[in-house]
């Protein structure tokens, strides 16, 4: 049994102790991942420090971003896509505790939110290391001025061509890239995921949206039923706060048979869910969702 198929069962033994209600089917990890088996040989990764990555979209945009690898090589990537009031350093204390590597954040937070806050953040499981790369949308600046123009068309094009370049990544395994994303960069994650599959196919395996919204001009609901027609269906999971959770259980009937919807009590707008006193826990759920969509 892989690592990440191992951590998969564990999650689900031993639960999520601060979880709250969930609005749909619980999460259906451990059933696949019981009896998950890997026969790929894997070494150990790359340094754990991040990488200045510099890349292009499909217009011919350039893009930045920060590349944070996997303590295995090959390795699944998680691509961190921001909120319209940042840029990547949205991420700086989320990418390396999911990298779980020890790695302490070398960069300077733009503020003292939650976020940029680790000290209450759930412990990864130990066997559990994930590749992250964290991207800049055009036109966006760190918090609180962010975006300065709304631009959804390019952003889908940077979403796009930051899942595309994440297989690409050295020490990536290009078969499993999820990408998780908050307000724009939560419809930028489950439009890049299809838009890529469609490209390369079985190369996102998952989507994870902090309150979507339609924010990139493709409806959710159409974004959440194009991942189940994909072969095989693609996880999408959607976290929103009581006052937007209508965005996710609108796409409950999309036919998307590994679709699901947590509500987060006490949790905000986007990076608003990303709060200690979140209800069932955001930075859990994430840990949850990676385990499932990157069990072998």
């Amino acid at each position: 049994m892989s690592l990440w198929a191992t951590a998969a069962v564990l999650l689900v033994a031993c639960g999520n102790d601060g979880a709250g209600t969930q609005s749909s089917a619980d999460t259906q990890a451990g059933a696949g991942a019981s009896t998950a088996q890997t026969d790929a040989p894997t070494r150990d990764g790359l340094p754990p420090d991040p990488q200045q990555i510099d890349f292009q979209a499909s217009d011919g945009q350039m893009l930045e971003g920060v590349y944070y690898p996997a303590a295995t090589d090959p390795a699944p990537i998680a691509v961190l896509l921001h909120w319209g009031a940042g840029d990547l350093s949205d991420w700086w204390e989320v990418a390396p505790w999911l990298q779980n590597r020890g790695l302490a954040n070398p960069f300077t937070n733009p503020d003292t939110r939650p976020w940029w806050d680790p000290s209450w953040f759930p412990e990864v499981p130990e066997n559990m290391s994930v590749g992250v790369f964290i991207i800049t949308f055009r036109g966006c600046t760190p918090f609180p001025a962010g975006c300065q123009t709304l631009d959804p068309e390019g952003w889908l094009l940077d979403a796009q061509a930051a899942l595309t370049h994440a297989a690409t990544l050295d020490g990536a395994d290009p078969s499993r890239i999820a990408a998780i994303g908050s307000s724009i960069g939560a419809d930028g994650a489950v439009d890049a995921c299809f838009a890529v599959n469609e490209q390369t196919p079985g190369s996102c395996v998952g989507a994870l949206s902090l309150s979507p919204g339609s924010f990139l001009d493709i409806p959710y609901v159409e974004a959440v039923e194009n991942l189940g027609n994909n072969d095989p269906t693609v996880p999408a999971w959607c976290l929103a706060s009581p006052d937007e959770i209508d965005f996710c259980t609108a796409a409950e009937g999309a036919g998307n048979s590994e679709f699901q919807t947590f509500e987060i009590i006490e949790g905000r707008h986007g990076n608003g869910l990303m709060v200690p006193e979140a209800d069932p826990s955001t930075m859990q759920t994430m840990i949850e969702f990676l385990a499932l969509v990157f069990a072998d």
